[in-house]
């Protein structure tokens, strides 16, 4: 039965979006202390970002969710990830909300993620609000930045309302917000001000129960746990209901347990109603995100957001180097085949599917970083694995072969823009702006197929002396741009097993850059160097030096090796060629040859 009057006056539903450091995080800190929900003890910095990943490198990768309580509102609150590659996450978390506060660096601007994730909550019609932060940077340009945000609303907008927004200007760190950049503010209270004003609440649609399963977390005492906003209807603990979607529709399952968000805490409630943001236990199957809990006398499954599709493969397989079995734990094809079907249940963007042969796995995701952060995560766990060199995913449509396109956006000086668009020329990108700043830096603005982007980020920061920014996000399919050159360098390969001697290390070194040091112990058909030639290089570099009883002018010099270039995930992700391999544990990273033997590799060459 249809019911378009229940409204829910004291509740708030609101994602904050933005492009990578943007200050999301930083705002969610000080929304926790301001509105008394974070006691003193738990204040530290980004305590959103929980997994030790994401503290690490300073980025959220997992949507998570809070709620305070303010003026006798709660307001719910998102916080999403920023970086393209994990915008599963953000676009299975903004179907929980009405409204979303778009963030904006006032000195950097609008960059490619801004793009992304304000495309993807206009698409869904969510009221929107904007704050540019950090306006006491000393480079901040806040005039700048709103006019690129109403051009950019103008791009994306798909009806007149959505260019209709409040602007707050502030600074995430410092704990301010004002909706006038020239009036000075200390706290935050115009934010949650507006946030009550703008954002609509919550209307049932029906009469009947819909929670719809945003987010899955697991208990070893309570099992399955789904996190999922309640649409229309209520949930109370002990009420019987069943799982639909599409068309299925589950068997009867009992509530046990009912959470709220309240700070960092899950508080257990006996009842939630429609528009509130909930955790329940119960289950007794298998629940996949998209999934409606309903009513078990009437069940309505909720539309929910199809998640975009993947643009990258690696092929995992089980690791069987000479080293196998030395480093880690979990070694075999059972093992990782669990992980990975762990890893769907919650990461909505990611598909993995069987090949012809049962060790290795072909792993598709949005890009580099999201499938660099979940073998990052398994060898954590003590998971040993190889990866192969990753492959963009072609689409076929109207019988012409079409690849996933990025929009590529740097910052550069002015003296490096001869080198970066002759690299980014070889790579079949195509420029679309160009704004000159008239202080010495530039913003390029590139549509660059994905396969061009792999082994870019080592070569542009080489090429900018390190001072070059770069972002991007997926921007589509287009018709095959044609061949892109791969590495121009060769390998060099250890001809046999030993371990590495400081004299034959530095006869090696001449010869390309070297990735191993001394008294490392390497096998044959192991990557230890790129070469400086386009060949690769099969070498010893065990070899140790001759002993005579003859003494020689200079032959003793000490030796002065280099430090080895440090080749970590991300890196070797671009490195590597279709014939090589990374070999992942949880203590080293290495490369190898796919075959090791050097007559193996003529035969499959």
């Amino acid at each position: 039965m249809e019911n378009n009057n229940l409204v829910s006056e004291k509740i708030r539903n609101i994602a904050i979006i933005a492009h990578v450091d943007h200050g999301k995080t930083t705002l969610v800190d000080q929304l926790l202390k301001q509105s008394g929900t974070l006691k003193e003890a738990d204040q530290t910095d980004r305590v959103m970002d929980s997994n030790d990943l994401e503290r690490e490198r300073g980025i959220t990768i997992l949507a998570k969710n809070t709620g305070i309580v303010i003026d006798g509102y709660q307001i719910n609150i998102v916080d999403t990830p920023g970086h393209a590659d994990f915008g599963g996450e953000v676009e299975r978390t903004l179907q929980m909300v009405e409204g979303f506060l778009l963030l904006v660096d006032a000195a950097e601007g609008v960059l490619p993620g801004t793009r992304f994730v304000l495309s993807k909550a206009l698409a869904l019609k969510l009221k929107p609000i904007v704050m540019i932060n950090k306006i006491d940077r000393k480079d901040a340009d806040i005039d700048k930045t709103e006019n690129a945000i109403h051009d950019l609303f103008l791009e994306l907008a798909s009806c007149e309302s959505q260019l209709e927004f409040p602007i707050l200007y502030g600074s995430s760190r410092n704990g301010f917000a004002t909706d006038d950049k020239d009036k000075k503010s200390d706290n935050m209270q115009p934010l949650f001000d507006t946030v009550i004003k703008n954002v609509p609440a919550p209307v049932a649609k029906k009469d009947s129960l819909q929670l719809l399963v945003t987010s899955l977390d697991n208990s070893d005492f309570l099992g399955l746990i789904a996190i999922g906003r309640v649409f229309s209807g209520k949930i109370t603990l002990g009420q019987d209901f069943i799982c639909c979607k599409d068309d299925y529709v589950g068997k009867p399952s009992k509530i046990t347990k009912i959470y709220k968000f309240v700070g960092l805490n899950k508080v257990e409630v006996q009842e939630a109603n429609f528009g509130e943001i909930v955790a329940v236990t119960g289950f007794n199957e298998l629940v996949s995100i998209g999934t409606t809990l309903c009513n078990v006398d009437n069940p309505l499954p909720h539309d929910y957001v199809k998640v975009d599709e993947p643009t990258l493969t690696v092929y995992m397989s089980v690791n069987d180097s000479p080293f196998s079995g030395r480093e880690g734990k979990l070694l075999t094809s059972r093992q990782i085949k669990d992980r990975l079907e762990k890893e769907l249940k919650t990461n909505v963007a990611l598909r993995v599917e069987p090949t012809d042969r049962p060790e290795v796995f072909k792993v598709s995701g949005r890009g580099q970083l999201h499938l660099g952060i979940l073998v990052e995560n398994m060898r954590r766990e003590g998971f040993e694995l190889q990866l192969s060199a990753p492959e963009v995913i072609y689409k076929t449509i109207n019988g012409s072969k079409y690849e996933p396109i990025e929009y590529l956006v740097l910052d550069i000086d002015e003296s490096h823009q001869g080198v970066v668009m002759e690299n980014l020329g070889k790579r079949k990108a195509e420029m679309k702006n160009m704004i000159n700043y008239g202080n010495g830096r530039i913003r390029l603005e590139f549509e660059v197929p994905s396969r061009g982007l792999l082994g870019f980020r080592s070569q542009f920061l080489t090429d900018t002396r390190g001072t070059g920014v770069a972002g991007y996000s997926f921007h589509g399919y287009q018709p095959y741009k044609g061949d892109i050159p791969t590495r121009n360098k060769g390998a060099i390969v250890a001809m046999e097993p030993g371990r590495t001697t400081g004299f034959a290390l530095d006869n090696l070194q001449a010869r390309g850059i070297l990735f191993v040091g001394p008294a490392q112990d390497v096998y044959e058909g192991m990557i230890v160097g790129e070469s400086s030639r386009e060949n690769d290089m099969d070498v010893n570099p065990s070899k140790g030096k001759k002993l005579t009883n003859m003494r020689a002018s200079g032959s003793d010099d000490s030796i002065k090796l280099q430090p080895p270039r440090i080749m970590d995930l991300e890196v070797c992700m671009e490195w590597i060629r279709p014939d090589e391999l990374i070999e992942v544990t949880p203590v080293s990273i290495r490369l190898r040859k796919k075959y090791l033997k050097p007559f193996e590799r003529k035969k499959n060459g």
